[in-house]
């Protein structure tokens, strides 16, 4: 009898295991399918209605407009490239079938988040995005340091929710109004001892969504997530910060805390750029590059350039998301090398310094930046150094010839910022019916004191001036570790 029981529980269980399989074969085509019909029906209504975008309001819950289609478009489409890969990827996966149902499931508490026009549901869309994401990051149950990552960043989370709660709620109870649209017109009659309060707590959330320092750990402390998660993450998790900061931008120009963002913002890109050359790890590369990008994000909000930001969460999104789904492909050819010294020959600055003009000179004419003595003006300024860097990596390769090097610059940056100038364009007309969400400000004295500041971070970065500091290596490095649970407790018990 007893070989007879233990064979029927074998039949059994074999019978389970093969039902569960067919659920696992069934659930991975099926997502990506989704995903891939939510990204062609939002970019089809898209560029058929595109300059005029109807818009749609529902008993004060939902809203609609060309941001809306905008957004959904954008984060459908990093979903389904990344469900895609993860098709392959994780095949043989233990939790392939879970993942690819919480991508879904990110995926529309974003597109829920955009069109949330009461203020309970757009808290709820917020926090739910985080339980999603903190549930990729410990998609593994067997590695301890998986499950620790996640409760560490749900915690983070769950903070961010809390101040974004707090600021919406005392402007909603102060204006009689729930609505994200009814507080946009009413913020303007609200007392600066309301105002300011809010919108620090909305500040704060945005920062540590977007992993602004002192908040950066958590993403630092997520590379325990899959490669497919760590993509969507960077993509598209750490940019609601630039979306939420959209929604109010109202409530910042009536706040006049812009400031803060400039100086969050820029401290950040520094700081993150600096730990990120120290990093040997690729995924923690990323990280730091990716605080980096938010920072300068921030930097465009805290500008007034709130479409400018938008454009950069959605070029930072394709970027970022090729990036991780190539890192294994870049680790296996990447070999050890010394850094050469930045060393500029006199020709070599000439031209650096010309095509650096050149290119600032026609992003501020095809974005209609810098074109005043404004905030735009520090816009164009980083733009002009960052032609003038790609153009002096071009100039020191020996491999090229003289014609070469004088031609592929200019042809580089003109097609990098005409495309980009047509994204910006595109992007401003879909915004249109957003309040003040690209109205440059006057110059201040923190702009450029802060400005000049982040410049001279940059340069010493550059030229390598850090590295005769032992002191700054070691405080850098400590600021860019990762939560130690994350990493180190349960190594000799993970599987």
């Amino acid at each position: 009898m007893i070989p007879q029981t233990n064979a029927h529980l074998s039949s059994i269980q074999n019978g389970m295991d093969k039902t569960i399989d067919a659920k696992k074969s069934i659930a991975v085509p099926l997502v990506t399918i989704i995903n891939w019909s939510l990204f062609l029906g939002n970019a089809i209504f898209l560029v058929f209605n595109y300059p005029n975008i109807p818009e749609w309001n529902w008993a004060g819950i939902f809203r609609i407009n060309g941001f809306t289609i905008l957004i959904w478009t954008t984060v459908t489409i990093f979903s389904s490239i990344v469900c895609s890969y993860a098709s392959n990827y994780l095949t043989g996966f233990k939790y392939h079938a879970r993942f690819m149902w919480l991508c879904l499931g990110f995926t529309l508490a974003v597109m829920l988040l955009v069109m949330a026009n009461h203020v309970f549901l757009l808290i709820f869309s917020w926090w739910i995005m985080g339980v999603f994401m903190s549930q990729l990051i410990g998609i593994d149950k067997a590695w301890g340091e998986a499950r620790e990552a996640s409760k560490f960043t749900l915690r983070y989370f769950i903070t961010g929710t809390f101040f974004l709660a707090i600021g919406l709620l005392i402007l909603a109870f102060f204006s009689g109004q729930f609505t994200v649209s009814g507080l946009s017109t009413a913020v303007s009659g609200l007392p600066l001892y309301i105002l300011i309060p809010s919108a620090l707590s909305i500040i704060a959330a945005a920062v540590v969504q977007s992993a602004m320092y002192p908040f950066h750990r958590w993403l630092l402390s997520a590379m325990t997530a899959p490669t497919p998660a760590s993509a969507l993450m960077h993509a598209g998790f750490v940019n609601g910060a630039g979306i939420l900061l959209t929604l109010f931008a109202g409530l910042l120009f009536a706040s006049n805390t812009f400031s803060i963002l400039f100086v969050i913002g820029g401290f950040t890109a520094i700081i993150a750029q600096f730990t990120k050359l120290l990093q040997v790890n690729v995924k923690q590369k990323l990280g730091c590059s990716t605080i980096a990008q938010m920072g300068f994000m921030i930097m465009q909000c805290g500008l007034g350039f709130f479409n400018a930001a938008v454009v950069h969460l959605i070029l930072h999104g394709f970027y970022k998301a090729y990036l991780f789904l190539s890192s294994g492909e870049e680790i296996a050819q990447t070999k050890p090398e010394r850094p050469k010294p930045l060393r500029i020959r006199p020709l070599q600055g000439v031209v650096v310094l010309l095509f650096g003009g050149l290119g600032a000179y026609l992003f501020a004419s095809w974005t209609g930046k810098g074109l005043l003595l404004n905030s735009g003006l520090l816009l164009t300024i980083i733009v002009a150094i960052t032609v003038g860097q790609a153009t002096y990596n071009i100039v020191k390769e020996q491999s090229l010839s003289i014609m070469q090097k004088i031609v592929v610059p200019p042809l580089l940056f003109m097609v990098g910022i005409g495309i980009y100038a047509l994204i910006y364009n595109g992007v401003t007309v879909l915004m249109a019916g957003m309040a003040k969400v690209s109205e440059p400000l006057p110059l201040t004295s923190t702009q450029i004191i802060f400005g000049a500041i982040f410049l001279i971070g940059f340069f010493i970065m550059k030229l390598g001036v850090y590295k005769k500091f032992p002191w700054v290596y070691v405080k850098l490095m400590n600021l860019s570790q990762p939560n130690k649970k994350s990493v180190l407790m349960y190594k000799s018990k993970s599987i």
